[in-house]
């Protein structure tokens, strides 16, 4: 990991940049920089990490998943 070329590097934060252009960024024009910077941050905030579900989470958004393996670790002390 972390060669040049290694495709596999930055897996994760492509697919997430992809998920956003296409989500969100690629529907709209922003007349301001603060104005897009303020709607990608709502995205994100408002709706991704609470809301939208991922399918390496079960199904479930990161805020669920986050709440049942709490519960989980919880259950077994």
């Amino acid at each position: 990991m972390s060669r040049r070329g290694n495709c596999h590097d930055n897996a994760v934060a492509e697919s997430f940049f992809h998920l956003l252009k296409r989500e969100r960024i690629r529907r709209r024009t922003y007349t301001t920089r603060d104005a897009a910077r303020q709607d990608v941050f709502d995205y994100i905030e408002m709706f991704y990490n609470p809301t939208r579900k991922h399918t390496n989470n079960g199904m479930l958004s990161p805020v669920d998943y986050e709440t049942e393996q709490r519960k989980m670790n919880e259950a077994s002390v």
